[in-house]
């Protein structure tokens, strides 16, 4: 079975954005080694993308075309929405059954790209199998969190652990069996 994984940064107190949704402290980061951060390691281990609509919005003010044309994309929005290149906009359909369908099939991994809310939904009904979290050392105060604030107890075993020259600490961590 595939496996959904969060491939994602954060800063040190728990947000993927700033309040007003914008990433300039991430994408502005001193980054002395010119790394990657893993992550062309990472994409070719996926052929599926998960976003909501305000990432897949962002994600268009940042590049001039869908930066991931050669994935199977969808864009999870509350409404219908026109037709757009290189994505599937996911409207009206039970979360949790889509990407368990979308698991089921054959492929490669799913990287569930974000953003909080979507990554809460996921986490909710146990879909996240792998999460590989970037913490920047920057603090932002308030902001948009990795889970949208929600409140619920989910446990991962941290695989492995590196620290990049940068001070960005990266987790790999999977997700623990639950018991009932």
């Amino acid at each position: 079975m595939r496996k959904v994984k969060l491939y994602i940064a954060i800063s040190l107190d728990g947000y993927i954005a700033d309040n007003n949704g914008q990433i300039e402290w991430l994408t502005g980061f001193p980054n002395p080694e010119k790394t990657d951060y893993g992550f062309a390691d990472f994409l070719p281990t996926t052929d599926t993308t998960l976003l909501g609509y305000k990432t897949y919005e962002h994600i268009l003010q940042l590049a001039e075309t869908y930066p991931h044309p050669d994935h199977t994309n969808y864009v999870f929005t509350r409404s219908e929405r026109p037709a757009a290149p290189h994505v599937t906009f996911v409207h009206g359909e039970d979360i949790p059954g889509f990407v368990q369908q979308l698991k089921s099939q054959p492929g490669k991994d799913i990287w569930l790209i974000g953003g909080g809310e979507l990554n809460a939904a996921m986490l909710e009904h146990d879909l996240i199998d792998e999460i590989t979290l970037h913490i920047m050392p920057v603090a932002l105060g308030k902001g948009r969190s990795l889970f949208s604030g929600k409140a619920f107890e989910k446990r991962f075993k941290v695989e492995r652990t590196k620290v990049y020259a940068s001070g960005v600490i990266e987790s790999v961590m999977s997700m623990m069996a639950t018991f009932s």
